[in-house]
This record gives C-alpha cells, structure tokens and sequence, in this order.
C-alpha cells in the first residue's frame, strides 16, 4: 500500500491524518491477464491504484470491434471514472493485458471522507484536471495529428509498451489497422 500513497503524495501532498484514514478502504487485488477491472455495461463502484502490470480500457462498436482508448502502465490511478461520477452503466471496459496488483477501494468511501479532509478533495480535483487534460490531449492528436506522429507520441508516452503487448492493441489505440501500423514502424525505421 505504500506504493500507492507515495504515488498519491506525487500528486497533491496529503496530512499523515488523511493517509490513515484512506488505509483501511483500500484492499489489494491480483488480477490476472485478461481480467478486468471495469466491465462494459456494469455500475463501476471502485477506483484503483495499479501497483504493477499494464491494463488497458477499451470500447465496443455495434459490430463488436475493440478500440483501444488508453493504457494504464503501473504505477497509476485506474477506474471506469464517468461511470463513477454519473452513476451510469460503463461504456469503456477496463481489462489487464499483464497480470496486475491493484490497490482498490469504494469510490463512494473515498469521496465521503473530501468533507472532512481537504487535502484529499483538492487530490481529487488535481486528479480530474490531469484527466481532462490527458482527454483533450488524445482527442486532438487522434483528430489532427498523421499516424506517424501518433506512434511517436505513443512510443514516448509508454515506453517498452510495444514489447509487452501484442501489436494489434497498438495499432487500435493509435486508431488504425494493424497492417498500417507495420507500414509507419518499416517508414521510421528506415530514417
């Protein structure tokens, strides 16, 4: 669990008081390869800390084709969070592409102790900033940027991801297909 507060600290400083009274509401979780975390269509209830592995969280079309939205290495905050704040069925599945340890817990405990312990509500409000940031961030290279740059801003931001996972997950986060993804990597490489 220490992994997880010094993550937190990083993040926005938190009284010694604050940091005892999140311990008892996070209980640890092996979660194998191909499991998940948040499931499609499911009322997301907790909030995670990826202690080790990769994840990934992804979406459906009606005819059932993955794309791959974002990937969590650890260490770092996982949780279908629009689910969790609306109170409404997930849409983005959340699943481990490596064996995992998260650190979970009750995104309703957690938010009822902001009243009491202000330093957690501005970690929250500091969390969502960065989220929203990291939102517009991938909304805007997906729409205005080629794949090439894509790829080396995904190279960049997730380092060793590409020797991790299979390749097809890849090509579906930068949004095209696996064959296009062997194009721009045999392009790079020849620079």
């Amino acid at each position: 669990m220490e992994p997880l507060f010094q993550f937190l600290q990083q993040i926005s400083p938190l009284q010694a008081a604050t940091l005892e009274a999140l311990r008892p509401l996070f209980r640890r979780i092996e979660l194998p390869s191909q499991d998940f975390f948040a499931r499609s269509g499911e009322y997301s209830k907790q909030i995670g800390f990826l202690e080790t592995g990769i994840m990934r969280a992804f979406f459906l079309s009606e005819a059932g084709k993955e794309y791959n939205k974002q990937f969590f290495m650890a260490p770092t905050l996982v949780g279908a969070y629009t689910s969790l704040l609306t109170g409404q069925p997930n849409q983005v599945a959340q699943q481990a592409l490596q064996p995992c340890i998260i650190w979970a817990a009750s995104f309703e405990k957690v938010t009822a102790l902001y009243d009491q312990y202000h330093d957690l509500e501005r970690l929250g409000r500091k969390i969502a900033e960065a989220y929203f940031l990291e939102k517009e961030k991938k909304e805007i290279e997906m729409a205005l940027l080629e794949a090439e740059h894509r790829y080396k801003i995904m190279q960049e931001e997730f380092p060793l991801l590409e020797v991790q996972i299979p390749q097809y997950h890849i090509a579906s986060y930068l949004g095209i297909t696996p064959t296009q993804l062997s194009r721009v990597r045999k392009k790079l490489a020849t620079r």
